[in-house]
């Protein structure tokens, strides 16, 4: 059964069809593997393990999913679009499938095209397509125009619909409960993979479709590695031990950051955490509709210069959360992308390789409305903003 529900597929292609009536292109060929599933999962509500593959939307007829043997079946029984084409350019090399359909690409233009002609074909996703199958499909479409569309379909992903937010919303509360289980597994001789099994466990346990990124648990020295995945080393009395997870809800990310203290915490520890927390008040009170990146930025990193931290800024204060983690727009210190009411973003306030403290994260998540920010996760909000470090 497929996650993504029939109203909302249909609203997509019909969005991405409109901007094919606007460029006057004849398709869209949206590309998407196990690492880029955005685009992909933004029309189908799936992914394919193992091969890579394309949506294929023409301006008139029904979308196509283009892939391999291994995923064909899985797509029937689980994609929003099934109707599919399998292409050796997305099935796993070398690899032999006796009783598979396999096609090529001329054969399926042809068919999308019918008594007509391809003469403009939009692309989503090429700079992260493998040369081969860029090649592949420039040969194929030899003489036709090509398009990058990726701006413009991307620019859809930016402004979530009421059921996207919800399940954003799910999620986020999913992260909730896996932060507070590894939060309760920080002591002194805990290995770092068994705090990330805690949290694994308890998004399972809630109903986590999988995650956007590995759990990230970072201990002493290896919180200045920025997104540490858990290690078999053993936290320390007395260290900082930075924690992040991400459950996805039907396709969609939550997420919740926190650096916590193996034991007491000393008082530099808290007035640390004191000063991420002032970090991260500054920029929530940024999110306001019509600010851009460079606005946004301002607050926390004048905080930052006050305490001399700014040379340990690795990453930005505030990025979009959707499909992916962090996804666009991305709201740095020159960005001139602005917040819009129906965008869910992100505040992300770190900073690594400090010499006494390392690395530090605090994260959670807002739905943009027009009067402001409003928290994704209520109890994440109020543990940054009012209680981290007391």
């Amino acid at each position: 059964m497929a996650y993504l529900p029939t109203q909302e597929r249909d609203r997509r292609l019909a969005a991405v069809r409109d901007i094919l009536q606007q460029e006057d292109l004849d398709l869209a060929l949206v590309y998407y593997d196990e690492f880029n599933i955005g685009n992909g999962w933004y029309l189908t509500g799936w992914c394919p393990q193992f091969e890579s593959g394309a949506v294929l939307v023409p301006r008139d007829g029904e979308p196509l999913i283009l892939g391999g043997p291994e995923s064909e079946p899985f797509a029937r029984l689980d994609s929003a679009v099934t109707e599919t084409r399998n292409l050796p350019c997305f099935m796993v090399p070398d690899e032999e499938y006796p009783n598979a359909v396999i096609t090529d690409w001329p054969a399926v233009f042809a068919e999308v095209a019918g008594a007509g002609k391809i003469r403009r074909a939009g692309l989503v996703g090429a700079e992260r397509m493998p040369a081969g199958v860029y090649r592949q499909i420039n040969e194929a479409l030899l003489g036709v125009e090509l398009q990058d569309l990726t701006g413009s379909y991307e620019a859809l992903r930016a402004m979530k619909s009421p059921w996207e937010r919800e399940m954003i919303r799910q999620a986020f509360a999913m992260a909730d409960d896996a932060i507070a289980a590894m939060q309760a597994q920080v002591a002194p001789g805990v290995r770092e993979y068994a705090v990330a099994a805690e949290g694994e466990h308890a998004a399972r346990k809630a109903g986590a479709s999988g995650f956007a990124f590995t759990a990230i648990v970072g201990s002493g020295p290896r919180s200045n590695a920025v997104v540490p995945t858990a290690s078999d080393r053993e936290i320390a009395e007395g260290e900082m031990v930075m924690l992040g997870i991400s459950p996805r809800c039907k396709g969609y990310a939550g997420v919740a950051g926190v650096t916590a203290v193996a034991g007491k915490p000393a008082d530099e520890q808290k007035e640390c955490l004191r000063h991420l927390s002032r970090a991260f008040v500054l920029t929530k009170q940024m999110l306001l509709p019509g600010k851009r990146g460079k606005e946004i930025d301002v607050p926390a990193r004048s905080w930052y210069e006050e305490r001399g931290w700014v040379k340990y800024i690795v990453c930005p204060f505030a990025h979009t959360i959707g499909l992916h983690e962090a996804e666009g727009p991305f709201f740095g210190p020159h960005g001139e992308d602005e917040i819009r009411p129906g965008m869910t973003v992100c505040i992300d306030v770190s900073f690594f390789g400090h010499p006494e403290f390392n690395g530090a994260r605090i994260e959670t998540g807002y739905e943009i409305t027009a009067d402001g920010p409003v928290p994704l996760s209520p109890k994440m909000d109020r543990f940054l903003c009012d209680e981290i470090g007391r």
